[in-house]
């Protein structure tokens, strides 16, 4: 799975011409699922997102997470973050999983999400949407699950830090 968190002060997404999600302050993800993906990498990358600390604290330092300041949540589907573009200048999508695998996993990643977050909204899967978003910072980081699977032969405290 890919991820890419935007710091928001708020976001909506609309499908044709009506809001299905919106948030205040907190995180626009975006998330991609791609063929290899299974329920493991949602887990990991909804709780590494929930505590990324990327909100700044008192002292104005990127010190807080989601979780610490109470922010919200929209997550909306993408496909196109598994683009292919190294051949030719047209991306190919093969990667990207087929969408009942892909719907399947990106709900299962917004109900972990919602047992952590205060409040999570969502778009609409698979339908063309219209993105709002006033972003603070700004600050976006792109996560990728299998980055944060723990390394063959490395000690699991290693693999957590």
């Amino acid at each position: 799975m890919i991820a890419v968190l935007q710091r928001a002060s708020t976001a909506a997404v609309r499908v044709e011409g009506r809001v299905v999600g919106e948030i205040g302050a907190g995180l626009l993800i975006l998330l991609g699922v791609s063929d290899r993906d299974c329920r493991e990498d949602a887990e990991r990358l909804a709780a590494k997102i929930a505590k990324c600390r990327i909100f700044k604290d008192a002292e104005e330092k990127m010190n807080l997470s989601l979780l610490d300041v109470g922010g919200e949540a929209l997550v909306i589907s993408n496909f196109t973050l598994l683009a292919d573009y190294h051949h030719g200048n047209r991306p190919n999508y093969l990667a990207a999983a087929a969408p009942e695998m892909a719907e399947e996993l990106y709900e299962y990643f917004v109900s972990l999400l919602k047992k952590e977050v205060k409040r999570v909204e969502t778009g609409e899967f698979g339908a063309d949407m219209r993105i709002a978003l006033e972003a603070d910072g700004p600050v976006t980081i792109v996560m990728d699950s299998n980055v944060l699977k723990p390394k063959k032969g490395v000690a699991a405290d290693e693999a957590a830090r």
